[in-house]
């Protein structure tokens, strides 16, 4: 079977630490060769709530993309993110890129639009993948990444996970 590469969007606000490990535990079972952006603080957009930790996460995967997006979904509410009594996201997990997808694949819109909108998720992407062209853009993500003009205050933060620093200090 042909593996897809994938990358995935990351975010927590609340015990940011254990979940987005906890994320990143569940995705180490999904994902071969993976790899993962520096971890970013920054405040929360479209919701009140404090801040977040994100991340972007890349890997191969054999799963067809509506199961890798339901795969997802679980991880997400094995972690609280459905629970009626949470407060804040434990955990959020986006699909940005499935290879060079470009459309809406059963309600899933590729590459996520987030990508080009939001500075916490386009800064670690750029530093993960920087030559990854931008399927609907067709530019690097890196240029995108410097053609930017996202008014947004985001920070590298320190994080380890499986005694990785995921974030150089």
């Amino acid at each position: 079977m042909s593996l897809s590469t994938v990358y995935l969007g990351l975010g927590s606000n609340i015990e940011r630490e254990k979940y987005l490990c906890a994320g990143l535990d569940a995705l180490a079972s999904l994902l071969s060769d993976m790899r993962c952006s520096a971890v970013f603080e920054s405040q929360a957009v479209g919701i009140k709530s404090g801040p977040f930790y994100n991340l972007v996460v890349t890997g191969q995967t054999d799963l067809p993309l509506l199961e890798l997006d339901r795969r997802l979904k679980f991880i997400e509410a094995e972690n609280g993110r459905y629970a009626p009594e949470r407060k804040g996201l434990p955990l959020d997990i986006d699909v940005l890129m499935y290879d060079d997808l470009n459309g809406t694949f059963n309600g899933l819109v590729l590459p996520r639009a987030e990508i080009l909108k939001n500075a916490f998720v386009l800064w670690p992407l750029s530093l993960l993948a920087p030559s990854l062209v931008h399927p609907g853009e067709g530019k690097p993500i890196a240029q995108l990444w410097q053609e930017a003009n996202i008014e947004q205050v985001l920070a590298p933060v320190p994080f380890e996970w499986r005694g990785l620093q995921l974030t150089p200090i």
